[in-house]
C-alpha cells in the first residue's frame, strides 16, 4: 500500500521540468521578439556613422542631439593655465542636412542577429551641416583672437650686449596667439564628428616662434660673439688711451644666421677717427722760438702720419682672430712725441730771415750756427715749414744741372733740400743768400755740420720759418768794411709771429742730392 502511494506521488512531480523549459522558451521569444522590434528603429550596438557612436539611438534621438550639442573649447592663457569656451550648436545651426543615409543604415541592419556583437562603420559626405559664416565668426569671437588677451610667441634671440653680461641667449616665448586657419580647421573637424571636447593647444592650434633655444645657428652665433665681447685692445698715444672693447665692438657686429659678419666699413671710420686726432702732419704748429717769440709754423711734412687703410686692414684681422693686447698704428711716418709739441726736444731751428741756427737735444742747446740759404735772386728760396730728417749720408756728391759738388756731411729734410758743409764759403750768414746763396740748401761752416751730423738722427725735427724784426744789420769794423752779422737782441714777445714762406718756384729736379 505504501509502495503504491510512492509511486503515484512521483508520477504527478514528473511534468514540472517541461513546464519550466517551455516558460524560459516562451520568455527568450519575447525577449528576442522585443529585441527585434527595438532595433528596427534603433542602431544596433556597434553601428558608428562618421565616427560617430550611434549605438542604441534613434534618428529622432541623433536629430534632438544635434539641437543639444554643445562643444567644449579648451584655450591657453599667457601664464600657461587655460580657459574654457563654448560653441553651440544652435549657434551654427547645427544639424543633419539628410536622415535619408541613417535611415539606409537602418534599413540594412540584420536585426534578426541583434543580439550577437556588431561592428559597423558608415563614412558619409556632409550629413552634418552648419552654417560655415556662423561658425568662422564664432570662431574669431574665440578669446585666442582678442588683443587684449593673445599674447604673439617671441623668437629666441641674442641679447644687446652690456657691460655686466656680454651677450645672452633670450629663450623664446610661446604665447598664445591662436593660427586663424588652422585653429578653424580643428574645430570644424571637431563639429563635423560631433566631438565634446576639444584643447586647442593640444591640437597644435597656437602660433609658435621660428627660433627657439636649441636653434644650432643662433648658439653658434652666441659663441663667436662672446669670443668678440672678451677682446680688449689698447692704443696708446702718449698720455691717452684709445680702447676697443666688447661695448664698442657691439656697435661694429652684425648677424647673418650663424654668422657674425664684422662691418669693416665702421673699423675703417674708426680709424680715420684715430687719424683725424693724433696725426699731425700738414698741420700748422706755434713755436717758441729762440729768440722769444712765438710764431705759427705753416707748411711742411714732419708729423705723425697714419696708414690708415693699412692700420684697418690689420686691424680688423685682429679683431677677427680674437685676438687682443696693446696695438701700435702702421704709420707712414712718425713723429718725436705724441705731446705737444710733437717734435719734442730734439731738434733744428733755422731762422731763415736771422740766416742763423740753433740745435737742441733733449732741451738742451748744443750749438748755433751762421748759414747761407737758398738764393733769393734766382728764386730758390729755403722753404718755411716743419720737416724731418730724411736720412744721413757720409762723403756724398751733390749734382744739378750745371754743378757736381762733393760734401762731407749730408743731411736732406725736404726733398732734396738739407743741411750740409760748403767748405767752399770763406763766411756765412747776413745777406749772403739774397744775391750768392745756394739752390735751396743750408750751407753751414764745415765744424758745425759734423756736430749737427753727429748729434741728429734719421726723423728729426728741422723747423723753418721767417722772424720779422731778425734782419742782419751791417756794422762798421775798425777797417771800415763793412760786414753783415745777425742782428743783436729781439723785441720782447708780445703776440706770435705768422712765419710765412716766400712764394719761389720749387727745386729743380736732381739727379742725385742736389745742393
Amino acid at each position: 500500500m505504501k509502495k503504491e502511494k510512492k509511486q503515484n506521488k512521483e508520477k504527478k512531480s514528473f511534468p514540472v521540468l517541461p513546464t519550466i523549459l517551455g516558460g524560459l522558451i516562451l520568455l527568450a521569444a519575447a525577449a528576442y521578439t522585443a529585441g527585434f522590434v527595438y532595433y528596427q528603429n534603433h542602431f544596433l550596438d556597434g553601428t558608428v556613422v562618421d565616427d560617430i557612436d550611434v549605438s542604441k539611438m534613434t534618428i529622432g534621438e541623433l536629430k534632438g542631439q544635434m539641437e543639444q550639442y554643445l562643444l567644449q573649447v579648451t584655450e591657453r592663457k599667457t601664464d600657461g593655465s587655460t580657459l574654457e569656451e563654448e560653441i553651440q550648436g544652435k549657434e551654427i545651426d547645427l544639424t543633419y542636412s539628410s536622415v535619408e543615409p541613417l535611415e539606409e543604415f537602418l534599413q540594412e541592419q540584420n536585426t534578426w542577429l541583434w543580439f550577437l556583437p556588431q561592428k559597423a562603420e558608415h563614412r558619409t559626405e556632409g550629413l552634418v551641416s552648419y552654417s560655415e559664416e556662423k561658425l568662422e565668426e564664432r570662431v574669431q569671437n574665440l578669446q585666442g583672437f582678442q588683443k587684449e588677451f593673445a599674447t604673439s610667441p617671441t623668437d629666441a634671440y641674442i641679447s644687446e650686449y652690456s657691460k655686466e653680461n656680454g651677450y645672452e641667449l633670450i629663450p623664446e616665448t610661446q604665447g598664445n596667439e591662436l593660427e586663424p586657419a588652422k585653429t578653424l580647421e580643428t574645430i570644424q573637424e571637431a563639429i563635423q564628428g560631433l566631438a565634446e571636447r576639444i584643447d586647442l593647444d593640444e591640437a597644435g592650434c597656437y602660433k609658435t616662434p621660428k627660433v627657439t633655444s636649441e636653434d644650432e645657428q643662433l648658439l653658434k652665433a652666441l659663441e663667436q660673439l662672446k669670443k668678440y665681447a672678451d677682446i680688449e685692445i689698447t692704443y696708446t698715444f702718449g698720455e691717452r688711451q684709445e680702447i676697443i672693447d666688447g661695448a664698442l665692438l657691439s656697435e661694429w657686429l652684425s648677424i647673418e644666421g650663424a654668422k657674425v659678419i664684422l662691418d669693416k666699413t665702421k673699423v675703417e671710420a674708426y680709424v680715420a677717427e684715430l687719424r683725424k686726432k693724433y696725426d699731425t702732419i700738414f698741420r700748422n704748429r706755434t713755436f717758441m722760438t729762440s729768440y722769444g717769440k712765438e710764431v705759427t709754423i705753416v707748411g711742411g711734412d714732419y708729423g705723425w702720419w697714419m696708414d690708415y687703410e693699412q692700420e684697418a686692414i690689420e686691424l680688423a684681422e685682429m679683431i677677427e682672430n680674437g685676438e687682443s693686447g696693446e696695438r701700435t698704428p702702421v704709420y707712414f711716418q712718425t713723429a718725436a712725441s705724441y705731446e705737444t709739441p710733437d717734435y719734442g726736444n730734439t731738434y733744428v731751428e733755422i731762422n731763415l730771415t736771422a740766416q742763423h741756427l740753433f740745435l737742441y737735444k733733449d732741451g738742451e742747446k748744443i750749438l748755433e750756427s751762421d748759414f747761407v740759404s737758398g738764393n733769393a735772386s734766382r728764386g730758390y728760396d729755403t722753404p718755411a715749414g716743419a720737416y724731418s730728417i730724411t736720412y744721413k749720408q757720409r762723403d756724398a756728391t751733390l749734382t744739378g744741372e750745371n754743378y757736381r759738388t762733393p760734401v762731407s756731411y749730408w743731411m736732406p729734410f725736404n726733398r732734396n733740400i738739407g743741411m750740409h758743409d760748403a767748405n767752399w764759403r770763406g763766411s756765412f750768414g747776413g745777406n749772403i743768400y739774397k744775391t750768392n746763396g745756394s739752390h735751396g740748401c743750408i750751407n753751414l761752416p764745415p765744424s758745425k755740420a759734423k756736430t749737427i751730423y753727429e748729434t741728429i738722427e734719421k726723423g728729426t725735427a728741422v723747423i723753418c720759418y721767417h722772424l720779422p724784426g731778425t734782419e742782419p744789420v751791417v756794422k762798421i769794423q775798425d777797417k771800415g768794411e763793412p760786414t753783415e752779422q745777425p742782428a743783436e737782441g729781439t723785441p720782447s714777445p708780445e703776440q706770435p709771429v705768422e712765419a710765412t714762406a716766400p712764394e719761389t718756384p720749387a727745386t729743380p729736379p736732381p739727379e742725385a742730392p742736389v745742393e
